[in-house]
């Protein structure tokens, strides 16, 4: 069984957050990450938003360092 995650020190943002979250499917992960951006990001519970998360999902668990974001 796969198991999916975020991690927020790899989308930067005005709160400097080092949460990382991870869950067994894509839609409880939905749940959790949705419910953490509403929280502490500020983030509004927006159709967009799920599609960003979604998008943003990664298979496995979240690596001991951070990531870094991709220049655009």
């Amino acid at each position: 069984m796969s198991r999916y995650y975020i991690d927020c020190r790899s989308h930067p943002g005005d709160v400097k957050c080092t949460v990382a979250l991870a869950a067994d499917t894509r839609e409880e992960l939905l749940e959790a990450v949705v419910e953490h951006g509403r929280t502490v990001h500020g983030y509004a519970d927006t159709p967009e938003f799920r599609n960003q998360i979604m998008q943003g999902m990664k298979e496995g668990t979240p690596p001991l360092e951070a990531e870094t974001a991709k220049a655009a």
